[in-house]
């Protein structure tokens, strides 16, 4: 069921009418559970049982953890709770990653290996719904939070439907407590998520959907396009795969806002950073900083009497999180083009501080390199192969001519108009602008927009890419 289809679109009103109909908050947080379950099992209704269990597996070890003081106990327990969710997320998405390369390694060596022929399908969403009950173990473990009595209450919060298959990874410090009291919205809240859902609505279907066939074509055979068209499907790709996940973000934002909850942002116009550490505080905000918590500072963060140690930890970092993307060596070293990137950065500006004289011109450069370097570094993400990758690669930085198939000409004029209209937007704020209207002037506007994204539908919808992590 996505956010775009129609009959989301039913499940939502229906959820809406009931939810705000209930005049209790133990109604409404049971009439959420059973929501989400039911959005969750409309995919596959065995992955709904599993996430039952896991939830029901960690609500009882973070109990266990706040009643026992005895911390060889503690550590069993919060040793549990990792190896439950590491073991099932290790299955569904990495067994044949695991596999496949064991048997590679082999044949290297010459010897004569293959593979079992198991058929696994991928949990939507695994990766996010098992890295958010592991920050809530690890931080009940850690005694940053108390441990949540209510299996009820727990059960909505690992399972709560507007973000639970791509996002925002939510923390249990900050969504437990909105579910204590009964929520409410006002008339500029509601303005306020209408706006932003129909915002993530026009990045994912008028954007992102219309450029996927561009980029597919190029990808999926690279070797008859030309240069240009290469780089050109580069470029797309670098608008596509942020207008489809920062799209998903905001109306998946937008639906929790419109229950009455709060979620946090995740995108914060990452393409206009300056910085590759900028960028990561801009991109995928909720994973760029539980990666920082949870692996970052466990492995020890920034020493200051020894780089390389920081280094190290930045690039193991680094590495993990290109694998949590995808079951893939090219995501491994998309990891670690990252890390590698930001060490860079580091050292340049150890031994090349800023100067107050030179801001506005270390700022364009560093924004131009961080650009290009995050499209070079995009390419690896979405080719299916190193051969691929490597094809890419070689035309964006040598404008290698390739070969005599193109794209339109037009398409590469999309990047800079859309980069122009978000720094616009910014600058003028102009989501605060929309939702100060009154409420005449905001319907119009807001159908009149609607009006005009219906009319840019692509044929047909394409599941949200980070649904596949």
């Amino acid at each position: 069921m996505l956010f775009v289809e129609l009959r989301f679109f039913i499940f939502f009103a229906i959820v809406l009418l009931v939810y705000w109909s209930l005049r209790t908050n133990n109604a409404r947080k049971w009439f959420i559970l059973l929501a989400s379950y039911y959005f969750y099992g409309s995919w596959d209704w065995r992955f709904a049982v599993m996430l039952l269990v896991l939830s029901t597996g960690d609500w009882f070890f973070a109990l266990r953890l706040t009643q026992i003081d005895d911390g060889r106990l503690r550590k069993l327990y919060v040793s549990a709770s990792l190896f439950m969710n590491l073991s099932v997320l290790a299955f569904f998405k990495y067994f044949h990653f695991f596999v496949d390369s064991a048997v590679m390694f082999a044949q290297q060596l010459h010897f004569q290996l293959s593979g079992p022929t198991i058929k696994i399908i991928l949990p939507v969403g695994v990766s996010f719904f098992t890295f958010q009950s592991l920050s809530y173990t690890i931080d009940v473990y850690r005694r940053e939070i108390p441990a949540v009595e209510s299996l009820r209450d727990y059960l909505m919060f690992s399972s709560f439907f507007p973000q639970l298959v791509a996002g925002p990874i939510v923390r249990p410090k900050y969504f437990v407590p909105q579910m204590s009291e009964k929520r409410s919205l006002t008339l500029d809240q509601i303005k306020q998520a209408m706006y932003l859902f129909l915002l993530g609505y026009i990045k994912k279907v008028c954007i992102a959907d219309n450029l996927s066939p561009y980029v597919d074509r190029v990808f999926n055979h690279p070797a008859p396009f030309s240069g240009f068209a290469s780089i050109t499907a580069t470029w797309l790709y670098t608008i596509q795969i942020f207008c489809d996940f920062s799209g998903y973000s905001d109306m998946a934002i937008a639906v929790a806002a419109l229950l009455g909850y709060k979620l946090v942002l995740n995108f914060d116009a990452p393409y206009l950073a300056d910085s590759i550490q900028e960028f990561w505080k801009r991109w995928h905000i909720s994973l760029s900083t539980w990666i920082r918590d949870y692996i970052y500072i466990s492995l020890g963060g920034r020493n200051k009497k020894n780089r390389l140690v920081t280094y190290r930890n930045l690039l193991l970092t680094m590495l993990g999180g290109g694998l949590w993307h995808g079951a893939a060596w090219t995501f491994v070293v998309w990891g670690g083009a990252h890390g590698a990137g930001q060490v860079v950065r580091q050292e340049f500006n150890l031994h090349a501080p800023p100067s107050p004289r030179q801001e506005l011109l270390r700022r364009i450069v560093g924004w131009f390199l961080t650009l290009n370097f995050v499209c070079l570094c995009w390419i690896l993400f979405r080719s299916s192969n190193f051969s691929t990758a490597l094809v890419m690669i070689k035309r964006y930085l040598l404008l290698d001519h390739g070969g005599t198939e193109t794209i339109p000409l037009w398409l590469a004029g999309i990047g800079p108009v859309l980069l122009a209209c978000q720094w616009a937007m910014r600058r003028i704020h102009f989501e605060a602008r929309m939702c100060s209207m009154n409420l005449t002037n905001f319907a119009l506007a807001y159908g009149a927009t609607w009006a005009l994204a219906l009319s840019m539908l692509p044929l047909g919808y394409r599941p949200f890419i980070y649904f596949q992590f």
